[in-house]
């Protein structure tokens, strides 16, 4: 569990450790926030993929006509999240997340799609490992060897620190299962994706 008490202690410390008077007006309350912030932004450190798994295991049987070699799928595009890079615990903003399964005979709810990209970038992060967290997740929940994950997001470690370069994407991809092994689909995943 995130301990806020010591959050809060050692920020303070930081705001002393950069030169700052932790007992000014503006920065009194400074620690109790961060706390209060790190505790809702990192949510998803207190959970691993399959405890994710477990609370968002909705799933519904559906009378689906899915045959082996189907190339049908559901795709959900620009679903928005952010995140802290485990390098400089620095923001990783702006972005978005398309995720892509091909159903065997049930499918997620839609809103579960999102609340999985809501959880696993709830932690200090790489954008390469959220993607294949989402897709492990995924993967489990909707017992799919057919996932695909694209994430495009800038990264406030590049874009206003270092090498300061704003306004510069990552593009990092997950694909399993016959995304990658079927062209025709990988193609039809990418005209959704660039439209």
């Amino acid at each position: 569990m995130i301990d806020k008490k010591a959050i809060e202690f050692h920020i303070r410390g930081i705001i002393e450790a950069i030169g700052e008077n932790p007992n000014r007006e503006g920065l009194v309350d400074t620690p109790r926030r961060v706390a209060n912030m790190y505790a809702e932004v990192f949510e998803g450190i207190n959970y691993n993929n399959d405890e994710i798994v477990n609370m968002l295991n909705t799933t519904f049987d559906e009378d689906l006509d899915f045959a082996t070699n189907s190339k049908d799928m559901v795709v959900m595009k620009d679903i928005e999240l952010f995140s802290y890079c485990e390098h400089h615990i620095a923001l990783m903003y702006n972005m978005k997340a398309t995720v892509a399964y091909l159903p065997k005979d049930r499918v997620i709810g839609l809103s579960k799609i999102a609340r999985i990209v809501d959880m696993v970038s709830k932690r200090l992060q790489l954008q390469e490992r959220i993607g294949s967290d989402i897709a492990d997740i995924m993967k489990k929940i909707t017992d799919s060897e057919d996932v695909a994950v694209i994430i495009k997001g800038e990264h406030a470690c590049m874009t206003s620190r270092g090498i300061k370069k704003p306004n510069t994407s990552t593009i990092t991809t997950n694909f399993k299962g016959r995304f990658i092994t079927d062209e025709t689909l990988y193609l039809k995943l990418m005209s959704i994706y660039q439209s």
